[in-house]
């Protein structure tokens, strides 16, 4: 972007001298401008310490996403602890309460892959 902005600041200067206009405003404005542009670059570099909080940042907020992957492991045993409950109390509801288990043990560990992915994604995107 900063070079595209001194490309087209530089072929306004050579038309202005081609044609004779007086760009005295515009080239303040300009250095102005450049100046700033330049100071925003340098903000972008970070200091090592800088770098060591942000990955312990990064390995906090990981930690605490695979917290969610625990919950999941507790929703799995609890469906499956209540499946086994209700086929000793009533068989002849077995293939529903599978399909029904089923379903429970999907979303449980539809939430547990969620968790999971965000923790990648903290750790490996960010």
């Amino acid at each position: 972007m900063l070079y595209s902005f001194i490309f087209f600041f530089s072929l306004q200067l050579f038309f202005a001298h081609f044609f004779s206009i007086d760009l005295s405003s515009h080239l303040a404005h300009a250095t102005y401008l450049i100046n700033f542009l330049l100071q925003q670059v340098r903000f972008f570099q970070t200091s090592s310490v800088r770098n060591d909080i942000d990955q312990a940042a990064k390995y906090i907020g990981a930690g605490a996403a695979t917290v969610g992957a625990a919950g999941s492991g507790a929703g799995i045993g609890s469906v499956f602890g209540n499946l086994v409950i209700g086929y000793a109390r009533n068989p002849s509801l077995k293939q529903q309460l599978f399909s029904y288990a089923i379903l429970g043990f999907a979303l449980s560990e539809a939430m547990g892959l969620f968790c999971l992915m965000m923790a990648f994604l903290i750790l490996f995107a960010f």
